[in-house]
Protein backbone atom coordinates (compact mmCIF):
# COMPACT_ATOMS: atom_id res chain seq x y z
CA UNK A 1 0.00 0.00 0.00
CA UNK A 2 1.42 3.42 -0.94
CA UNK A 3 1.15 6.00 1.81
CA UNK A 4 -0.18 9.19 0.32
CA UNK A 5 0.33 11.14 3.55
CA UNK A 6 4.04 10.41 3.93
CA UNK A 7 3.86 11.66 7.52
CA UNK A 8 2.91 15.20 6.57
CA UNK A 9 -0.64 15.20 7.96
CA UNK A 10 -1.95 17.39 5.13
CA UNK A 11 -5.65 17.06 5.97
CA UNK A 12 -5.12 17.89 9.63
CA UNK A 13 -2.82 20.82 8.85
CA UNK A 14 -5.38 22.29 6.46
CA UNK A 15 -8.21 22.00 9.00
CA UNK A 16 -5.95 23.36 11.75
CA UNK A 17 -5.10 26.40 9.64
CA UNK A 18 -8.81 27.00 9.01
CA UNK A 19 -9.58 26.70 12.73
CA UNK A 20 -6.73 29.06 13.68
CA UNK A 21 -7.95 31.63 11.16
CA UNK A 22 -11.47 31.39 12.53
CA UNK A 23 -10.25 31.80 16.13
CA UNK A 24 -8.82 35.18 15.17
CA UNK A 25 -12.11 36.29 13.57
CA UNK A 26 -14.07 38.32 16.11
CA UNK A 27 -17.25 37.74 14.09
CA UNK A 28 -17.00 33.95 14.24
CA UNK A 29 -20.02 32.30 15.84
CA UNK A 30 -19.80 29.53 18.48
CA UNK A 31 -21.33 27.14 15.96
CA UNK A 32 -18.65 27.95 13.39
CA UNK A 33 -15.90 27.46 15.98
CA UNK A 34 -17.36 24.14 17.14
CA UNK A 35 -17.65 22.89 13.55
CA UNK A 36 -14.04 23.91 12.90
CA UNK A 37 -12.88 22.06 16.03
CA UNK A 38 -14.84 18.97 15.00
CA UNK A 39 -13.39 19.01 11.50
CA UNK A 40 -9.84 19.51 12.81
CA UNK A 41 -9.95 16.53 15.15
CA UNK A 42 -11.71 14.31 12.63
CA UNK A 43 -8.90 15.09 10.17
CA UNK A 44 -6.28 14.38 12.85
CA UNK A 45 -7.84 11.02 13.67
CA UNK A 46 -8.15 10.04 10.01
CA UNK A 47 -4.63 11.13 9.07
CA UNK A 48 -3.07 9.38 12.05
CA UNK A 49 -5.07 6.20 11.51
CA UNK A 50 -4.03 5.96 7.88
CA UNK A 51 -0.41 6.75 8.65
CA UNK A 52 0.06 4.38 11.56
CA UNK A 53 -1.98 1.45 10.26
CA UNK A 54 0.01 1.67 7.04
CA UNK A 55 3.27 1.59 8.98
CA UNK A 56 2.01 -1.35 11.05
CA UNK A 57 1.19 -3.38 7.93
CA UNK A 58 4.65 -2.88 6.48
CA UNK A 59 6.81 -3.05 9.60
CA UNK A 60 8.22 -6.02 11.45
CA UNK A 61 7.42 -6.07 15.16
CA UNK A 62 10.91 -7.34 15.91
CA UNK A 63 12.37 -5.03 18.57
CA UNK A 64 15.79 -4.70 16.94
CA UNK A 65 14.22 -3.73 13.63
CA UNK A 66 12.05 -1.11 15.33
CA UNK A 67 15.05 0.32 17.18
CA UNK A 68 17.09 0.51 13.97
CA UNK A 69 14.23 2.48 12.40
CA UNK A 70 14.24 4.97 15.24
CA UNK A 71 11.10 3.63 16.91
CA UNK A 72 10.58 3.80 20.65
CA UNK A 73 10.69 0.50 22.50
CA UNK A 74 8.09 0.38 25.25
CA UNK A 75 9.09 -0.03 28.87
CA UNK A 76 7.50 -2.82 30.88
CA UNK A 77 5.13 -0.33 32.54
CA UNK A 78 4.15 1.19 29.20
CA UNK A 79 3.52 -2.27 27.74
CA UNK A 80 1.40 -3.28 30.72
CA UNK A 81 -0.58 -0.03 30.50
CA UNK A 82 -1.41 -0.42 26.80
CA UNK A 83 -2.13 -4.14 27.17
CA UNK A 84 -4.71 -3.22 29.81
CA UNK A 85 -6.22 -0.67 27.41
CA UNK A 86 -6.48 -3.35 24.72
CA UNK A 87 -7.92 -5.84 27.20
CA UNK A 88 -10.56 -3.31 28.38
CA UNK A 89 -11.48 -2.34 24.83
CA UNK A 90 -10.30 1.24 25.30
CA UNK A 91 -9.32 3.74 27.95
CA UNK A 92 -11.48 4.28 31.01
CA UNK A 93 -12.07 7.40 33.05
CA UNK A 94 -9.29 6.44 35.46
CA UNK A 95 -6.66 6.06 32.74
CA UNK A 96 -3.62 8.30 33.18
CA UNK A 97 -0.78 7.97 30.71
CA UNK A 98 2.50 6.68 32.24
CA UNK A 99 5.05 9.35 33.18
CA UNK A 100 7.51 8.09 30.59
CA UNK A 101 4.89 8.59 27.86
CA UNK A 102 4.18 12.10 29.15
CA UNK A 103 7.90 12.87 29.02
CA UNK A 104 8.12 11.77 25.39
CA UNK A 105 5.13 13.93 24.51
CA UNK A 106 6.88 16.96 25.99
CA UNK A 107 10.12 16.14 24.19
CA UNK A 108 8.15 15.95 20.95
CA UNK A 109 6.45 19.29 21.64
CA UNK A 110 9.67 21.26 22.04
CA UNK A 111 11.44 19.35 19.27
CA UNK A 112 8.75 19.81 16.63
CA UNK A 113 7.81 23.38 17.61
CA UNK A 114 10.90 25.65 17.78
CA UNK A 115 8.81 28.44 19.31
CA UNK A 116 7.84 26.29 22.30
CA UNK A 117 11.50 25.49 22.90
CA UNK A 118 12.66 29.09 22.45
CA UNK A 119 9.97 30.46 24.75
CA UNK A 120 11.17 28.14 27.51
CA UNK A 121 8.09 25.93 27.92
CA UNK A 122 8.40 23.95 31.16
CA UNK A 123 6.80 20.65 32.04
CA UNK A 124 6.25 20.65 35.79
CA UNK A 125 4.78 17.16 35.91
CA UNK A 126 2.45 16.76 38.86
CA UNK A 127 3.51 20.13 40.29
CA UNK A 128 1.05 22.93 39.55
CA UNK A 129 3.11 25.94 40.60
CA UNK A 130 6.68 27.09 40.33
CA UNK A 131 8.90 29.69 41.98
CA UNK A 132 10.80 32.40 40.16
CA UNK A 133 12.89 35.32 41.32
CA UNK A 134 13.42 38.98 40.60
CA UNK A 135 17.19 39.27 40.03
CA UNK A 136 17.15 42.89 41.21
CA UNK A 137 15.90 41.73 44.63
CA UNK A 138 17.61 38.36 44.99
CA UNK A 139 20.54 39.74 46.95
CA UNK A 140 20.94 41.96 49.99
CA UNK A 141 23.67 43.95 51.72
CA UNK A 142 23.26 43.87 55.46
CA UNK A 143 25.27 44.15 58.63
CA UNK A 144 26.60 40.90 60.02
CA UNK A 145 23.80 38.91 61.71
CA UNK A 146 21.24 41.42 60.37
CA UNK A 147 17.71 40.40 59.41
CA UNK A 148 17.28 39.61 55.68
CA UNK A 149 13.91 37.82 55.71
CA UNK A 150 12.12 40.75 54.09
CA UNK A 151 14.50 40.85 51.16
CA UNK A 152 14.21 37.11 50.58
CA UNK A 153 10.41 37.21 50.61
CA UNK A 154 10.39 40.07 48.11
CA UNK A 155 12.83 38.34 45.77
CA UNK A 156 10.99 35.05 45.33
CA UNK A 157 7.35 34.31 44.62
CA UNK A 158 5.37 31.38 43.34
CA UNK A 159 3.18 31.26 40.27
CA UNK A 160 0.18 28.94 40.11
CA UNK A 161 -0.82 27.55 36.72
CA UNK A 162 -3.90 25.57 37.69
CA UNK A 163 -6.39 28.19 36.56
CA UNK A 164 -6.37 27.15 32.89
CA UNK A 165 -6.87 23.75 31.31
CA UNK A 166 -5.72 22.80 27.83
CA UNK A 167 -8.02 20.15 26.44
CA UNK A 168 -7.23 17.99 23.45
CA UNK A 169 -9.50 15.40 21.91
CA UNK A 170 -8.38 11.85 21.26
CA UNK A 171 -10.48 9.89 18.79
CA UNK A 172 -9.21 6.34 19.16
CA UNK A 173 -10.24 4.05 16.25
CA UNK A 174 -11.42 0.70 17.52
CA UNK A 175 -9.19 -1.04 14.96
CA UNK A 176 -6.16 0.60 16.56
CA UNK A 177 -6.61 -1.61 19.61
CA UNK A 178 -6.01 -4.67 17.46
CA UNK A 179 -2.56 -3.45 16.39
CA UNK A 180 -1.15 -3.86 19.87
CA UNK A 181 0.71 -1.72 22.44
CA UNK A 182 3.53 -0.46 20.20
CA UNK A 183 1.24 1.10 17.62
CA UNK A 184 -1.26 2.26 20.21
CA UNK A 185 1.57 4.16 21.89
CA UNK A 186 2.74 5.62 18.57
CA UNK A 187 -0.77 6.83 17.84
CA UNK A 188 -1.33 8.41 21.26
CA UNK A 189 2.03 10.19 21.43
CA UNK A 190 1.67 11.60 17.92
CA UNK A 191 -1.92 12.66 18.53
CA UNK A 192 -1.02 14.48 21.76
CA UNK A 193 1.98 16.24 20.24
CA UNK A 194 -0.05 17.52 17.29
CA UNK A 195 -3.13 18.61 19.22
CA UNK A 196 -1.38 20.06 22.27
CA UNK A 197 1.20 21.87 20.15
CA UNK A 198 -1.54 23.58 18.16
CA UNK A 199 -3.32 24.69 21.33
CA UNK A 200 -0.16 25.80 23.12
CA UNK A 201 1.20 27.79 20.21
CA UNK A 202 -2.11 29.60 19.75
CA UNK A 203 -2.34 30.44 23.45
CA UNK A 204 1.27 31.56 23.88
CA UNK A 205 1.12 33.84 20.83
CA UNK A 206 -2.49 35.02 20.53
CA UNK A 207 -3.99 34.15 23.93
CA UNK A 208 -6.55 36.77 25.00
CA UNK A 209 -6.06 36.45 28.73
CA UNK A 210 -7.98 35.19 31.78
CA UNK A 211 -11.25 36.84 30.72
CA UNK A 212 -11.33 34.40 27.79
CA UNK A 213 -9.85 31.50 29.82
CA UNK A 214 -6.68 31.74 27.74
CA UNK A 215 -3.03 32.60 28.38
CA UNK A 216 -1.73 36.10 27.66
CA UNK A 217 0.04 35.82 24.34
CA UNK A 218 3.20 37.46 23.04
CA UNK A 219 1.07 39.72 20.85
CA UNK A 220 -0.82 41.17 23.84
CA UNK A 221 -0.37 43.90 26.43
CA UNK A 222 -1.89 43.97 29.91
CA UNK A 223 -3.25 47.18 31.39
CA UNK A 224 -1.56 47.43 34.83
CA UNK A 225 -4.57 49.28 36.28
CA UNK A 226 -7.47 47.03 35.32
CA UNK A 227 -5.86 43.90 33.85
CA UNK A 228 -7.48 44.40 30.43
CA UNK A 229 -5.69 42.51 27.64
CA UNK A 230 -5.25 44.33 24.33
CA UNK A 231 -3.29 43.91 21.10
CA UNK A 232 0.24 45.29 21.20
CA UNK A 233 0.83 48.41 19.14
CA UNK A 234 3.56 48.32 16.53
CA UNK A 235 6.91 49.70 17.66
CA UNK A 236 7.88 50.61 14.11
CA UNK A 237 8.59 49.19 10.66
CA UNK A 238 11.47 46.97 9.60
CA UNK A 239 12.60 46.54 6.01
CA UNK A 240 15.51 44.08 6.41
CA UNK A 241 16.88 45.75 3.30
CA UNK A 242 20.34 44.54 2.31
CA UNK A 243 23.10 47.12 1.92
CA UNK A 244 26.75 47.06 0.99
CA UNK A 245 27.97 46.78 4.60
CA UNK A 246 24.71 45.76 6.20
CA UNK A 247 24.17 49.17 7.79
CA UNK A 248 20.40 49.05 7.28
CA UNK A 249 19.66 45.75 9.01
CA UNK A 250 22.28 46.41 11.70
CA UNK A 251 20.65 49.74 12.47
CA UNK A 252 17.12 48.37 12.43
CA UNK A 253 17.91 45.47 14.72
CA UNK A 254 19.95 47.71 17.01
CA UNK A 255 16.76 49.71 17.52
CA UNK A 256 14.90 46.52 18.43
CA UNK A 257 17.52 45.46 20.96
CA UNK A 258 17.61 48.94 22.44
CA UNK A 259 13.82 48.86 22.77
CA UNK A 260 14.00 45.57 24.67
CA UNK A 261 16.95 46.59 26.83
CA UNK A 262 14.61 48.21 29.38
CA UNK A 263 11.76 46.47 31.13
CA UNK A 264 8.37 48.05 31.83
CA UNK A 265 9.84 49.79 34.92
CA UNK A 266 12.62 51.31 32.80
CA UNK A 267 15.23 49.09 34.42
CA UNK A 268 18.09 48.02 32.16
CA UNK A 269 18.59 44.35 31.41
CA UNK A 270 21.05 42.35 29.31
CA UNK A 271 19.47 41.15 26.10
CA UNK A 272 22.40 40.25 23.87
CA UNK A 273 22.18 36.58 22.83
CA UNK A 274 18.73 36.38 24.45
CA UNK A 275 16.52 37.78 21.67
CA UNK A 276 14.16 35.57 19.68
CA UNK A 277 12.56 36.77 16.45
CA UNK A 278 9.27 35.07 15.49
CA UNK A 279 7.74 35.40 12.03
CA UNK A 280 5.09 33.77 9.91
CA UNK A 281 6.76 31.10 7.69
CA UNK A 282 6.15 33.24 4.58
CA UNK A 283 7.83 36.29 6.10
CA UNK A 284 10.69 34.16 7.40
CA UNK A 285 11.41 33.10 3.83
CA UNK A 286 11.37 36.76 2.77
CA UNK A 287 13.87 37.76 5.48
CA UNK A 288 16.12 34.86 4.60
CA UNK A 289 15.92 35.69 0.91
CA UNK A 290 17.13 39.25 1.55
CA UNK A 291 20.07 38.06 3.67
CA UNK A 292 21.22 34.86 2.01
CA UNK A 293 24.45 35.03 0.06
CA UNK A 294 26.70 32.56 -1.72
CA UNK A 295 30.14 32.37 -0.15
CA UNK A 296 33.43 31.66 -1.90
CA UNK A 297 32.84 27.94 -1.55
CA UNK A 298 29.56 28.18 -3.43
CA UNK A 299 27.49 27.52 -0.31
CA UNK A 300 24.45 29.68 0.41
CA UNK A 301 24.49 31.05 3.96
CA UNK A 302 22.02 33.21 5.87
CA UNK A 303 23.31 35.61 8.48
CA UNK A 304 21.77 38.29 10.72
CA UNK A 305 23.56 40.42 13.33
CA UNK A 306 23.45 40.22 17.13
CA UNK A 307 23.04 36.43 17.24
CA UNK A 308 19.24 36.70 17.16
CA UNK A 309 17.48 33.33 17.25
CA UNK A 310 14.94 33.07 14.42
CA UNK A 311 11.88 30.79 14.59
CA UNK A 312 8.63 30.63 12.67
CA UNK A 313 5.03 30.26 13.79
CA UNK A 314 1.82 30.14 11.80
CA UNK A 315 0.22 32.12 14.63
CA UNK A 316 2.12 35.29 13.72
CA UNK A 317 0.14 37.39 11.21
CA UNK A 318 1.71 37.97 7.81
CA UNK A 319 3.42 41.36 7.78
CA UNK A 320 4.24 41.29 11.50
CA UNK A 321 7.31 40.21 13.46
CA UNK A 322 7.60 39.62 17.20
CA UNK A 323 10.78 39.90 19.25
CA UNK A 324 10.93 38.63 22.81
CA UNK A 325 13.55 38.26 25.52
CA UNK A 326 14.16 34.68 26.57
CA UNK A 327 13.36 34.19 30.23
CA UNK A 328 10.86 37.05 30.30
CA UNK A 329 7.83 34.96 29.33
CA UNK A 330 6.45 32.33 31.70
CA UNK A 331 5.07 29.22 29.99
CA UNK A 332 4.36 25.90 31.67
CA UNK A 333 2.25 22.77 31.52
CA UNK A 334 1.51 20.63 34.55
CA UNK A 335 -0.56 17.75 35.86
CA UNK A 336 -0.98 14.30 34.35
CA UNK A 337 -2.54 13.38 31.02
CA UNK A 338 -5.86 12.00 32.24
CA UNK A 339 -8.34 10.61 29.75
CA UNK A 340 -12.11 10.80 30.00
CA UNK A 341 -14.66 9.44 27.58
CA UNK A 342 -16.46 12.24 25.79
CA UNK A 343 -20.23 12.09 26.15
CA UNK A 344 -20.85 13.67 22.77
CA UNK A 345 -20.01 12.38 19.33
CA UNK A 346 -18.23 13.84 16.34
CA UNK A 347 -18.56 12.67 12.76
CA UNK A 348 -16.33 9.66 13.44
CA UNK A 349 -17.37 6.11 12.79
CA UNK A 350 -16.03 3.05 14.57
CA UNK A 351 -14.05 5.12 17.08
CA UNK A 352 -14.26 6.30 20.69
CA UNK A 353 -13.71 9.93 21.55
CA UNK A 354 -11.81 11.01 24.66
CA UNK A 355 -10.87 14.33 26.19
CA UNK A 356 -7.29 14.63 27.42
CA UNK A 357 -6.62 17.51 29.80
CA UNK A 358 -3.55 19.20 31.22
CA UNK A 359 -3.07 22.39 33.16
CA UNK A 360 -1.28 25.03 31.09
CA UNK A 361 -0.68 28.74 31.16
CA UNK A 362 1.58 31.46 29.86
CA UNK A 363 2.08 35.18 30.29
CA UNK A 364 4.79 37.81 29.89
CA UNK A 365 6.47 39.10 33.04
CA UNK A 366 5.65 42.60 31.80
CA UNK A 367 4.63 44.42 28.63
CA UNK A 368 8.26 44.79 27.52
CA UNK A 369 8.92 41.06 27.45
CA UNK A 370 8.00 41.23 23.76
CA UNK A 371 7.60 43.91 21.09
CA UNK A 372 5.84 43.85 17.74
CA UNK A 373 7.00 45.48 14.49
CA UNK A 374 5.50 45.80 11.02
CA UNK A 375 7.37 44.39 8.05
CA UNK A 376 7.97 46.17 4.75
CA UNK A 377 10.22 43.84 2.81
CA UNK A 378 10.70 44.73 -0.83
CA UNK A 379 12.38 42.69 -3.52
CA UNK A 380 14.26 44.09 -6.51
CA UNK A 381 12.41 44.54 -9.77
CA UNK A 382 14.22 42.89 -12.72
CA UNK A 383 16.23 45.51 -14.57
CA UNK A 384 16.54 47.89 -11.62
CA UNK A 385 19.83 48.52 -9.80
CA UNK A 386 19.52 47.54 -6.14
CA UNK A 387 22.10 47.08 -3.40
Amino acid sequence: MTMKLKGKMENFNAKKAAYTKLMKDENATPEQLQNAVDEMFVALQEDLTEKITGEARNASLDTQVLVSRGSHVLTSKETAFYNKVVEDGGFNDESTLPETVQERVFEGLVKDRPLLQAIGLQDLGAVTKFIYSDPTLAYAWKEIFGEITGQVNAAFRDEKITQLKLTSFGAIPNDMLELGPVWMDRYMVTLLIESLAAGLEYGLVNGRGPAQDEPIGLLKDVNPDNGAVTDKESSGTLSFAPSERGEVVVGELYGVLANLSKDAKEKYRKVLNKIVMVLNPIDLLAVQARHTIQNDSGVFVTNLPYNIKVVDSEEIPVGKVVFFVQGEYIAAIAGGYKLKKFDQTLAIEDATLYTIKRFANGRPKDNKAAVVYDLDIKFPVPGEDTP
